[in-house]
């Protein structure tokens, strides 16, 4: 077994490769579209600013559409509804925090990716950044060892409690941490339902109705219905972590397999992402 830190090389199958693709693709926007954020800018745009980077680079489907979200609202602070998860009128300003949310579908392939940022110098940013490794790493750990997925949610909400953070995740819907994602029918283009691809939505209930059937669930929350093993397949997980106005997370594919080796038993789809790099290397 490698050791803790080391990164793993692995040959994707080509089904991995075009997720590892729309993945990349995703973060590449991020990066671009962080990279021209200004004083002023909203939430809306900085939301079109993302739809027309990766329209002009072939994407035509969504499992949902680009959020962004500034200031305290990277900690949903006082969020009570979903429509406050939509992007909104908020400006952004020197030393802000910001998050960038995309689930872009590409050729059939899914991926959902979060994005965290900062508009000049926020040392509290950082460090939550930061401390998102450890996360990351335990995350892994457990699901290697097929800890249930209620019991994983459950760590690392103890997690969040000992580095001194709240658990803002909790405040998606349902409170998941993650979700399963899949491939879709490939489409020149595909109707949305409140921001969120119908393609998509009935893969994620089909899984859910057969899930339900079995056992199991494709959402990974912190109730009954998730108090099982993981399920292989590919899961889009999504640690947030909030401090009073500031809020911090990733978003990224992890991939479960029936492997009785470890190391293939479970594994971050990439390790050539943003936040790992900012670490400094693999978990």
């Amino acid at each position: 077994m490698a050791a803790a830190g080391t990164a793993v090389t692995r040959e994707l199958t080509a089904e991995l490769r075009g997720f590892q693709e729309v993945q990349r693709l995703s973060y590449a926007c991020a990066e671009a579209v962080a990279a021209q954020l200004r004083p002023g800018v909203t939430e809306r745009d900085a939301a079109r600013m993302q739809r027309e980077w990766l329209y002009e680079r072939g994407v035509r489907d969504w499992f949902h559409r680009p959020f962004a979200w500034f200031g305290d609202r990277t900690a949903f602070v006082d969020f009570k509804i979903p429509l406050q998860f939509f992007p909104t009128g908020r400006r952004l300003e020197p030393g802000m925090p910001f998050v960038l949310d995309m689930a872009p579908v590409y050729k059939g392939y899914t991926a959902d990716i979060g994005y965290s940022g900062c508009l000049g110098l926020n040392p509290l940013h950082d460090k939550l950044l930061a401390d998102l490794k450890d996360h990351r790493e335990l995350i892994l750990r457990e699901v290697r060892e097929r800890r249930t997925l209620r019991e994983i949610y459950q760590d690392v909400d103890a997690l969040m409690v000992r580095q001194g953070y709240a658990n803002r995740h909790r405040a998606y819907p349902f409170g998941v941490i993650a979700h399963k994602i899949d491939r879709v029918k490939e489409r020149r283009w595909s109707p949305t339902l409140f921001g969120f691809g119908t393609q998509s939505l009935k893969g994620l209930a089909s899984d859910a109705l057969h899930g339900h059937r079995d056992g199991w669930s494709p959402l990974w929350s912190p109730y009954r219905f998730s108090d099982h093993p993981p399920r292989p397949g590919l899961w889009a997980v999504e640690p947030h972590l909030g401090f009073r106005g500031t809020g911090a997370k990733f978003e990224e594919i992890l991939v479960v397999t029936d492997s009785a080796d470890p190391e293939e038993s479970a594994f971050w789809l990439d390790d050539d992402l943003p936040h790992v790099r900012r670490w400094g290397g693999a978990s």
